[in-house]
Protein backbone atom coordinates (compact mmCIF):
# COMPACT_ATOMS: atom_id res chain seq x y z
CA UNK A 1 0.00 0.00 0.00
CA UNK A 2 1.15 3.52 -0.72
CA UNK A 3 1.45 6.22 1.94
CA UNK A 4 -1.59 7.94 0.46
CA UNK A 5 -3.64 4.75 0.75
CA UNK A 6 -2.77 4.37 4.44
CA UNK A 7 -3.89 7.87 5.36
CA UNK A 8 -7.15 8.15 7.27
CA UNK A 9 -9.32 11.23 7.52
CA UNK A 10 -9.10 12.81 10.99
CA UNK A 11 -12.86 12.60 11.54
CA UNK A 12 -12.94 8.91 10.61
CA UNK A 13 -9.98 8.27 12.94
CA UNK A 14 -11.67 10.03 15.85
CA UNK A 15 -14.90 8.11 15.18
CA UNK A 16 -13.08 4.77 15.06
CA UNK A 17 -11.39 5.59 18.37
CA UNK A 18 -14.75 6.67 19.88
CA UNK A 19 -13.42 10.11 20.76
CA UNK A 20 -16.63 12.07 20.02
CA UNK A 21 -19.25 12.63 22.68
CA UNK A 22 -22.99 12.32 22.11
CA UNK A 23 -23.21 15.89 20.83
CA UNK A 24 -20.42 15.41 18.29
CA UNK A 25 -17.67 17.20 20.21
CA UNK A 26 -14.20 15.76 20.73
CA UNK A 27 -13.67 14.47 24.26
CA UNK A 28 -10.67 15.25 26.49
CA UNK A 29 -8.86 11.99 25.60
CA UNK A 30 -8.72 13.11 21.94
CA UNK A 31 -7.14 16.44 22.83
CA UNK A 32 -4.64 14.86 25.25
CA UNK A 33 -3.64 12.15 22.81
CA UNK A 34 -3.24 14.13 19.61
CA UNK A 35 -3.26 17.91 20.12
CA UNK A 36 0.20 19.49 19.97
CA UNK A 37 -0.46 21.66 23.05
CA UNK A 38 -2.83 19.83 25.44
CA UNK A 39 -1.77 22.16 28.27
CA UNK A 40 -3.91 24.83 26.62
CA UNK A 41 -6.90 23.03 28.18
CA UNK A 42 -5.37 20.67 30.75
CA UNK A 43 -2.76 22.13 33.10
CA UNK A 44 0.08 19.75 33.93
CA UNK A 45 -0.30 17.54 30.84
CA UNK A 46 3.45 17.14 30.44
CA UNK A 47 6.38 15.22 31.91
CA UNK A 48 9.08 16.73 34.13
CA UNK A 49 12.52 15.13 34.50
CA UNK A 50 15.27 16.01 36.98
CA UNK A 51 18.71 14.63 37.79
CA UNK A 52 19.64 14.72 41.49
CA UNK A 53 22.97 14.36 43.28
CA UNK A 54 23.40 12.97 46.78
CA UNK A 55 20.16 14.42 48.18
CA UNK A 56 16.67 15.45 47.05
CA UNK A 57 17.72 19.09 47.39
CA UNK A 58 20.71 18.63 45.07
CA UNK A 59 19.04 19.16 41.68
CA UNK A 60 21.73 19.16 38.98
CA UNK A 61 19.62 19.78 35.86
CA UNK A 62 16.08 19.30 34.56
CA UNK A 63 13.91 19.14 31.45
CA UNK A 64 10.24 19.20 30.52
CA UNK A 65 8.65 17.17 27.73
CA UNK A 66 5.61 18.76 26.09
CA UNK A 67 3.35 17.97 23.14
CA UNK A 68 0.67 15.36 22.59
CA UNK A 69 0.75 12.38 24.99
CA UNK A 70 1.41 10.05 22.06
CA UNK A 71 4.60 11.99 21.30
CA UNK A 72 5.63 12.52 24.94
CA UNK A 73 6.29 8.80 25.58
CA UNK A 74 9.06 8.26 23.02
CA UNK A 75 10.50 11.75 23.55
CA UNK A 76 10.82 11.06 27.28
CA UNK A 77 12.34 7.60 26.88
CA UNK A 78 14.89 8.93 24.38
CA UNK A 79 15.77 11.90 26.60
CA UNK A 80 16.17 9.82 29.77
CA UNK A 81 18.35 7.19 28.10
CA UNK A 82 20.57 9.64 26.22
CA UNK A 83 20.97 12.49 28.71
CA UNK A 84 20.04 11.25 32.17
CA UNK A 85 21.20 7.63 32.34
CA UNK A 86 24.81 6.58 31.91
CA UNK A 87 25.57 3.35 30.08
CA UNK A 88 28.50 1.55 31.70
CA UNK A 89 30.66 -0.58 29.44
CA UNK A 90 31.90 -4.15 29.84
CA UNK A 91 33.12 -6.82 27.44
CA UNK A 92 31.91 -10.36 26.83
CA UNK A 93 34.90 -11.73 24.94
CA UNK A 94 35.39 -9.19 22.16
CA UNK A 95 31.78 -7.98 22.28
CA UNK A 96 31.30 -4.50 23.75
CA UNK A 97 28.15 -4.34 25.91
CA UNK A 98 26.43 -1.24 27.30
CA UNK A 99 24.73 -1.73 30.67
CA UNK A 100 22.05 0.69 31.88
CA UNK A 101 20.87 0.72 35.48
CA UNK A 102 17.30 -0.23 34.47
CA UNK A 103 16.03 -1.89 31.25
CA UNK A 104 14.61 0.58 28.75
CA UNK A 105 11.67 -1.67 27.80
CA UNK A 106 10.54 -1.85 31.43
CA UNK A 107 10.94 1.92 31.90
CA UNK A 108 8.80 2.56 28.83
CA UNK A 109 6.01 0.32 30.14
CA UNK A 110 6.08 2.06 33.53
CA UNK A 111 5.84 5.43 31.79
CA UNK A 112 2.91 4.24 29.67
CA UNK A 113 1.14 3.09 32.83
CA UNK A 114 1.77 6.49 34.42
CA UNK A 115 0.22 8.29 31.45
CA UNK A 116 -2.82 6.00 31.27
CA UNK A 117 -3.52 5.94 35.03
CA UNK A 118 -2.89 9.62 35.74
CA UNK A 119 -5.65 11.83 37.15
CA UNK A 120 -5.49 14.75 34.70
CA UNK A 121 -7.93 16.82 36.76
CA UNK A 122 -5.22 17.17 39.45
CA UNK A 123 -3.15 19.38 37.07
CA UNK A 124 0.23 17.91 38.13
CA UNK A 125 2.84 16.70 35.63
CA UNK A 126 4.32 13.23 35.71
CA UNK A 127 7.66 13.56 37.54
CA UNK A 128 10.77 11.49 36.89
CA UNK A 129 13.63 11.83 39.39
CA UNK A 130 16.92 10.26 38.33
CA UNK A 131 19.77 9.46 40.73
CA UNK A 132 23.07 7.70 40.25
CA UNK A 133 21.63 4.31 41.23
CA UNK A 134 17.83 4.64 41.03
CA UNK A 135 14.88 6.26 39.28
CA UNK A 136 11.59 7.48 40.76
CA UNK A 137 8.50 7.89 38.55
CA UNK A 138 5.52 9.64 40.14
CA UNK A 139 2.10 10.40 38.79
CA UNK A 140 -0.97 11.87 40.44
CA UNK A 141 -3.13 8.85 39.69
CA UNK A 142 -4.95 5.88 41.11
CA UNK A 143 -5.00 2.12 40.86
CA UNK A 144 -8.03 -0.10 41.50
CA UNK A 145 -8.43 -0.78 45.26
CA UNK A 146 -7.58 -4.47 44.83
CA UNK A 147 -4.24 -3.58 43.15
CA UNK A 148 -2.66 -1.65 46.00
CA UNK A 149 0.78 -3.28 46.26
CA UNK A 150 3.75 -4.36 44.14
CA UNK A 151 2.98 -8.03 44.77
CA UNK A 152 -0.63 -7.75 43.57
CA UNK A 153 0.30 -5.74 40.49
CA UNK A 154 2.69 -8.46 39.32
CA UNK A 155 0.11 -11.19 39.85
CA UNK A 156 -2.39 -12.07 37.13
CA UNK A 157 -5.11 -9.41 37.12
CA UNK A 158 -7.68 -7.84 34.86
CA UNK A 159 -6.99 -4.49 33.21
CA UNK A 160 -8.81 -1.55 34.78
CA UNK A 161 -7.25 1.65 33.37
CA UNK A 162 -8.07 4.87 35.20
CA UNK A 163 -8.63 6.55 31.81
CA UNK A 164 -10.21 3.85 29.57
CA UNK A 165 -10.67 6.12 26.54
CA UNK A 166 -7.04 7.18 26.73
CA UNK A 167 -5.93 3.58 27.22
CA UNK A 168 -7.92 2.59 24.13
CA UNK A 169 -6.01 5.15 22.04
CA UNK A 170 -2.64 3.81 23.19
CA UNK A 171 -3.80 0.23 22.69
CA UNK A 172 -4.99 0.80 19.14
CA UNK A 173 -1.88 2.79 18.30
CA UNK A 174 0.21 -0.27 19.17
CA UNK A 175 1.97 1.41 22.09
CA UNK A 176 0.22 -0.91 24.54
CA UNK A 177 0.51 -4.48 23.31
CA UNK A 178 -2.53 -5.79 25.15
CA UNK A 179 -4.39 -4.60 28.21
CA UNK A 180 -3.01 -6.22 31.32
CA UNK A 181 0.24 -7.29 29.60
CA UNK A 182 2.28 -4.28 30.75
CA UNK A 183 3.39 -5.75 34.07
CA UNK A 184 4.33 -9.03 32.37
CA UNK A 185 6.55 -7.09 29.98
CA UNK A 186 8.16 -5.22 32.88
CA UNK A 187 8.88 -8.50 34.67
CA UNK A 188 10.33 -10.10 31.52
CA UNK A 189 12.61 -7.13 30.83
CA UNK A 190 13.87 -7.05 34.43
CA UNK A 191 14.49 -10.81 34.50
CA UNK A 192 16.39 -10.64 31.22
CA UNK A 193 18.60 -7.94 32.74
CA UNK A 194 18.99 -9.84 36.06
CA UNK A 195 17.45 -6.78 37.71
CA UNK A 196 15.00 -6.07 40.49
CA UNK A 197 11.32 -5.54 39.88
CA UNK A 198 10.18 -1.93 40.38
CA UNK A 199 8.58 -1.13 43.73
CA UNK A 200 5.16 0.54 43.75
CA UNK A 201 3.99 2.82 46.56
CA UNK A 202 0.29 3.55 45.99
CA UNK A 203 -1.34 6.13 48.25
CA UNK A 204 -3.81 9.00 48.27
CA UNK A 205 -1.01 11.31 47.08
CA UNK A 206 -0.42 9.30 43.90
CA UNK A 207 1.61 6.41 42.52
CA UNK A 208 5.35 6.37 43.15
CA UNK A 209 7.47 3.78 41.33
CA UNK A 210 11.03 3.09 42.47
CA UNK A 211 13.35 1.50 39.89
CA UNK A 212 16.59 0.36 41.50
CA UNK A 213 19.80 -0.27 39.55
CA UNK A 214 20.54 -3.91 38.80
CA UNK A 215 23.46 -5.65 40.55
CA UNK A 216 25.54 -5.80 37.37
CA UNK A 217 25.29 -2.03 36.96
CA UNK A 218 26.16 -1.41 40.62
CA UNK A 219 29.28 -3.58 40.33
CA UNK A 220 30.39 -1.69 37.22
CA UNK A 221 29.62 1.62 38.94
CA UNK A 222 31.66 0.70 42.02
CA UNK A 223 34.53 -0.49 39.84
CA UNK A 224 34.48 2.79 37.89
CA UNK A 225 34.53 4.79 41.14
CA UNK A 226 37.46 2.73 42.45
CA UNK A 227 39.40 3.37 39.24
CA UNK A 228 38.57 7.08 39.45
CA UNK A 229 39.64 7.31 43.10
CA UNK A 230 42.80 5.38 42.29
CA UNK A 231 43.58 7.86 39.51
CA UNK A 232 43.02 10.78 41.90
CA UNK A 233 45.36 9.18 44.44
CA UNK A 234 47.96 8.61 41.73
CA UNK A 235 47.65 12.21 40.54
CA UNK A 236 47.99 13.45 44.13
CA UNK A 237 51.11 11.33 44.66
CA UNK A 238 52.63 12.81 41.52
CA UNK A 239 51.85 16.34 42.76
CA UNK A 240 53.45 15.65 46.16
CA UNK A 241 56.51 14.14 44.50
CA UNK A 242 56.94 17.31 42.42
CA UNK A 243 56.62 19.42 45.57
CA UNK A 244 59.35 17.41 47.31
CA UNK A 245 61.72 17.69 44.33
CA UNK A 246 61.22 21.46 44.16
CA UNK A 247 61.70 21.81 47.95
CA UNK A 248 64.88 19.72 47.93
CA UNK A 249 66.77 21.83 45.42
CA UNK A 250 68.85 22.46 48.49
CA UNK A 251 69.46 19.67 51.06
CA UNK A 252 66.60 19.06 53.50
CA UNK A 253 66.16 16.72 56.42
CA UNK A 254 63.34 14.17 56.51
CA UNK A 255 61.69 16.21 59.26
CA UNK A 256 61.79 19.37 57.14
CA UNK A 257 60.29 17.58 54.12
CA UNK A 258 57.51 16.08 56.23
CA UNK A 259 56.62 19.48 57.65
CA UNK A 260 56.59 21.00 54.16
CA UNK A 261 54.17 18.44 52.69
CA UNK A 262 52.17 18.28 55.95
CA UNK A 263 52.66 14.60 56.75
CA UNK A 264 53.15 13.60 60.39
CA UNK A 265 53.43 9.80 60.04
CA UNK A 266 57.17 9.15 59.58
CA UNK A 267 56.68 5.50 58.62
CA UNK A 268 54.11 6.40 55.95
CA UNK A 269 56.35 9.17 54.63
CA UNK A 270 59.33 6.86 54.27
CA UNK A 271 57.36 3.99 52.74
CA UNK A 272 55.25 6.12 50.42
CA UNK A 273 57.62 8.89 49.34
CA UNK A 274 61.18 8.93 50.64
CA UNK A 275 62.30 5.35 49.93
CA UNK A 276 60.70 5.16 46.45
CA UNK A 277 62.20 8.53 45.46
CA UNK A 278 65.66 7.45 46.63
CA UNK A 279 65.34 4.15 44.74
CA UNK A 280 64.29 5.95 41.56
CA UNK A 281 67.12 8.49 41.86
CA UNK A 282 64.80 11.46 42.32
CA UNK A 283 66.39 12.14 45.71
CA UNK A 284 69.98 11.59 46.86
CA UNK A 285 71.51 11.39 50.34
CA UNK A 286 74.08 13.93 51.49
CA UNK A 287 75.82 11.18 53.55
CA UNK A 288 75.29 8.04 51.43
CA UNK A 289 77.85 5.93 53.37
CA UNK A 290 76.00 6.58 56.65
CA UNK A 291 72.30 6.10 55.75
CA UNK A 292 71.08 6.25 59.37
CA UNK A 293 73.04 9.34 60.33
CA UNK A 294 71.12 11.94 62.33
CA UNK A 295 72.61 14.59 60.07
CA UNK A 296 71.31 12.93 56.92
CA UNK A 297 69.68 15.22 54.42
CA UNK A 298 68.24 14.77 50.96
CA UNK A 299 68.56 16.73 47.76
CA UNK A 300 67.18 16.55 44.21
Amino acid sequence: MTLEETRVDDIILMENLHLFDEEGYLIRAAMLSFYKDPEKWVTGAYIKIGYFGKSDADLKYQDEVHGSLIEQIDKTVDLVYTKYLKALIYYDGIQRIEQFMFPQEAFREILLNAVVHKDYSACNPIQISVYEDKIYIWNDGEMPPDLNSTEKLFEKHSSKPYNPKLANVFFKSGMIEAWGRGFDKIREACEQDDGRLPEYNISASGIMVLCRACDKYLKLLNYEEDVHLGQIAQDNDQDVTKMIIAFCKQPRSAKEIMAYIKISDRSFFRRHYLDPMISSGQLKKTIPDKPTSGNQKYYA
